[in-house]
């Protein structure tokens, strides 16, 4: 995936603004219909194998909670490089998402496994820090060895009007980043309308964003089918536009297989296959992944497994 950012021709608020509400509006309707007819599709058996482990592929597995612990960390970094330790054909999980204070211990915990950290930054989740502050968070995280920042956008400045802030706080966090990659979350749940989704994607994309994510999953409604086909649909624009692929990311409410898959078909069907990579599609889950394993057990075996098969997170 590039590092590049695109500049937009100008960074000034009113050329912001001028950009945004040119882009077409979205038919709300017609997006919760066709979310719902894409969700509805049925995937043949040998079809549905890959896409679980495509899916466990894609998840970044997350604890972000006041009570982690480095033990809590470590336990779900062991399982991120081995889901289910009874069958070592399962494939490893895209990364692991903690709290910048906990960067360097799941690091240490996945050496050698080629799972990347990612790492919530700039004062998550509600983002009410100043600059620096947000900074500083951010290269403490990249200093103590996180692949990738997650981020989140400054949704009272969004909100208000002031894109031009945004846009030059994801640039700020974006050279911050250095090597890694910045992952801008949205909180499409305080974003009020589908409109203001599209706008926020196509902003943080230009500010240079790699990826769009939905949501910190502290706010509900979350990675709704709706607002990741919205941003999907972003996503292939801005390449069509570019040249340059942004991942998306859904994180909040993706609980089980059968979301996962609907997932994926939204993937395929709106920004194409070639998204149908960790590296451009990943699904921010904590409870998600033992649903993805007991449903892979059941196709290879027949039976599902007991409820305390896998570990709890």
């Amino acid at each position: 995936m590039s590092h590049t950012a695109t500049a937009p021709e100008a960074t000034t608020n009113h050329a912001l603004r001028a950009h945004l509400y040119g882009l077409p509006g979205v038919d709300e309707v017609g997006a919760r219909a066709r979310a719902q007819d894409l969700s509805t599709r049925s995937i043949k058996t040998t079809a549905k194998a890959a896409a679980i482990d495509l899916a466990i592929s894609m998840v970044d597995l997350t604890t972000l909670e006041g009570a982690d612990t480095p033990g809590k960390v470590r336990s779900l970094c062991a399982k991120a490089a081995l889901p289910d330790p009874a069958d070592r054909t399962v494939p490893k999980v895209g990364a692991v998402c903690v709290y910048p204070d906990m960067v360097a211990t799941a690091v240490e915990a996945l050496r050698g496994t080629g799972i990347g950290v990612a790492s919530v930054a700039t004062a998550f989740p509600a983002g009410r820090a100043p600059l620096d502050v947000k900074l500083a968070d951010t290269r403490r995280a990249v200093a103590d060895g996180a692949s990738e920042i997650d981020m989140v956008i400054d949704r009272g400045a969004f909100l208000s009007g002031d894109y031009l802030k945004v846009h030059e706080e994801i640039v700020a966090v974006k050279e911050a980043c250095g090597d890694a990659h910045l992952k801008v979350i949205l909180e499409t749940g305080e974003l009020n309308t589908y409109d203001n989704v599209r706008r926020a994607s196509h902003l943080a994309m230009r500010a240079g964003g790699d990826f769009i994510k939905t949501s910190t999953g502290k706010v509900a409604p979350a990675a709704t089918l709706p607002v990741t086909l919205i941003m999907l649909e972003a996503v292939r624009d801005h390449h069509a536009e570019t040249g340059r692929r942004v991942g998306v990311k859904p994180a909040g409410g993706i609980r089980n297989t059968k979301d996962a898959i609907r997932n994926l078909v939204l993937v395929n069907e709106t920004a194409g296959p070639a998204w149908l990579t960790p590296d451009l599609f990943r699904i921010g889950a904590s409870s998600l992944l033992n649903d993805l394993l007991m449903q892979r057990t059941r196709l290879s075996t027949g039976t599902y497994p007991g409820p305390d098969y896998y570990t709890q997170d």
